[in-house]
């Protein structure tokens, strides 16, 4: 075989902790040749997304490689100057972030920062365009002549995950860190984008870490796993040899997670908290939601699942008053909201509260978190000194974070799942009735998610609250919906209790999300896929019968 392209050798790495530095990679050893991919998983903070970052000789603030060896094609990138670092960059080593709305600059179109490397390597800005009209092409994005030329505000979360993958193809590298590129795209999106990632990987040789929270995900690309925990290598092997008969207590865990699910609930026999009356709304002079209704009770999670696009945070947007409706009315407690969120009371801004997918971008990364989760207590609660010092501890004791280690602590100093936990305190610290979550457990490794999922329920029983779970996740579906809601193009297509959802027959855009889901089958992207052209051939021949 021929020798690696990527050679890493007991390599550490810390992090600074006031004075001190602690390890974050504790010795790991990595190999990679040209064409193959390699799957990191662990749970949040296991070093993944370092070890990852490390492959490009690169360490984050705060981080310093302290030992070992990081061999590219030959050269010593622990070693190398920053101008040789930066040649390899963006040009034979690219990077897909996990967080694409933390990683675009929102003040320049999606087509000149895809063009930004290939025009400094001389490329004309005609075939830079073309190229990646190409390449928004085979990741499934929508007018992908058109789409380049958009702010990325102007696109949905997923598919801005994707014109991130674009970009990072777009000069060909021999070597792509994937860290977490899927998990903001929903199941039938998610089918096309990694069809689209493997094929390309494929196709030029590329060599690939693809770091990931979603064993089944990482059953479809990887042709080896290595697991990683606190920093250490607890166990390597390839796909099918891991999948079939993992060795350490550790990665058996990791398989065996999200077994909790949420007792079904009796049909409400109440009247609804919130009713969503007949909405139309959009933006400019287009609809995205076109008459929709719905209810939410009191101690219910309804969860609102479907595609990227689909219109499910435009639904968010049009209950918290954001997005005034051209037809229809929110109804809350039985009386109709305000459209518009200025002319709403305080008392009824203060009983919706939000959570938000990113917690990166959604916590002030300057404010301590006693001013965080104190700002909604102060504003709609009245509480000043020291009411407010309690009601933030006690609110911090609610998410199972100690007050005492973490009240002046920045968002900096905490792991993702503890950022989503606190994006739950500052919600609760208003003492609302309704709290909209919108995608909150998507970028949560497995073992984070049932953690984040239980303390949502146990919340929810304890304060009686209403969810609306915004989620392109069945699995979460599963665990804690009450209520189903499913969209498609801004429409309901189908909605009832959780039960009746999963159990046959379907909808035929319902049936379409189910067996998008992926299983723990190295073959079942590519049966699905033989599957799904099967039937679209047959189709097109039944088409072409009738047209005769």
């Amino acid at each position: 075989m021929n020798s690696p392209l990527l050679t890493i050798k007991a390599l550490k790495i810390e992090g600074r902790a006031g004075q001190d530095w602690l390890p974050i990679i504790n010795g790991v050893d990595l190999s990679l040749h040209r064409g193959e991919v390699l799957g990191l998983i662990g749970e949040s903070g296991a070093g993944k997304s370092t070890l990852g970052l490390a492959a490009m000789g690169f360490a984050r603030d705060g981080c310093r490689i302290s030992g070992g060896e990081i061999i590219f094609d030959g050269l010593d990138l622990r070693h190398a100057s920053e101008r040789q670092k930066r040649k390899l960059r963006g040009r034979r080593i690219a990077y897909v972030a996990q967080s694409a709305a933390a990683s675009f600059n929102p003040a320049h179109k999606l087509i000149d920062q895809y063009a930004e490397v290939p025009l400094l390597d001389g490329k004309r800005r005609k075939s830079i365009q073309s190229e990646a009209v190409t390449l928004y092409r085979k990741m499934q994005l929508p007018n992908p002549e058109e789409i380049g030329f958009r702010y990325p505000h102007q696109v949905s979360g997923g598919q801005l995950q994707r014109a991130m993958t674009a970009m990072a193809m777009a000069n060909h590298p021999d070597l792509i860190i994937f860290d977490e590129p899927t998990t903001a795209l929903d199941v039938t999106t998610q089918i096309e984008v990694l069809a689209a990632i493997r094929d390309i990987v494929r196709e030029y040789d590329t060599a690939a870490i693809y770091i990931t929270h979603d064993l089944a995900v990482v059953a479809q690309m990887a042709d080896r796993i290595k697991i990683l925990l606190r920093g250490d290598e607890i166990e390597e092997s390839d796909t099918r040899s891991m999948l079939a008969a993992p060795k350490a207590e550790y990665t058996k865990s990791l398989w065996a997670v999200r077994s909790f699910t949420r007792p079904e609930q009796p049909a409400p026999t109440d009247a609804p908290l919130v009713s969503v009356q007949n909405v139309t709304a959009g933006y400019s002079k287009v609809d995205i939601l076109h008459d929709l209704s719905f209810d939410i009770h009191a101690g219910r999670t309804v969860a609102v699942v479907g595609e990227s696009g689909s219109g499910k945070s435009t639904v968010a947007r049009v209950i918290t008053g954001l997005l005034p409706p051209r037809a229809g009315q929110v109804q809350f407690a039985g009386k109709a909201l305000p459209p518009d969120y200025r002319r709403r009371t305080r008392d009824q801004l203060r009983q919706c509260q939000m959570i938000y997918q990113m917690a990166d971008t959604a916590l002030n990364p300057k404010l301590r978190l006693r001013e965080l989760i104190g700002r909604p207590a102060q504003m709609y609660l009245g509480l000043r000194g020291r009411a407010l010092e309690a009601r933030v501890r006690d609110l911090l004791d609610l998410i199972e974070l100690d007050p005492d280690k973490f009240i002046d602590r920045l968002p900096g100093e905490l792991s993702g799942g503890q950022k989503q936990r606190i994006g739950i305190a500052r919600a609760l610290a208003a003492e609302p009735k309704l709290i909209i979550c919108d995608e909150v457990t998507s970028a949560l490794d497995q073992i984070v998610q049932e953690g984040i999922l239980k303390l949502l329920d146990r919340l929810q029983r304890e304060f009686n609250l209403a969810y609306m779970f915004i989620t392109h996740d069945l699995a979460t579906v599963r665990a804690i919906a009450d209520d189903v809601v499913v969209m498609q193009r801004g429409k309901i297509v189908e909605q009832g209790p959780k039960a009746q959802l999963f159990a046959p027959p379907h909808e035929p855009y319902t049936e379409l999300l189910l067996s998008s889901v992926p299983e723990m089958d190295p073959n079942w992207l590519t049966e699905l896929l033989k599957a799904r052209d099967i039937r679209m051939g047959s189709q097109s021949q039944h088409n072409a019968s009738g047209r005769q």
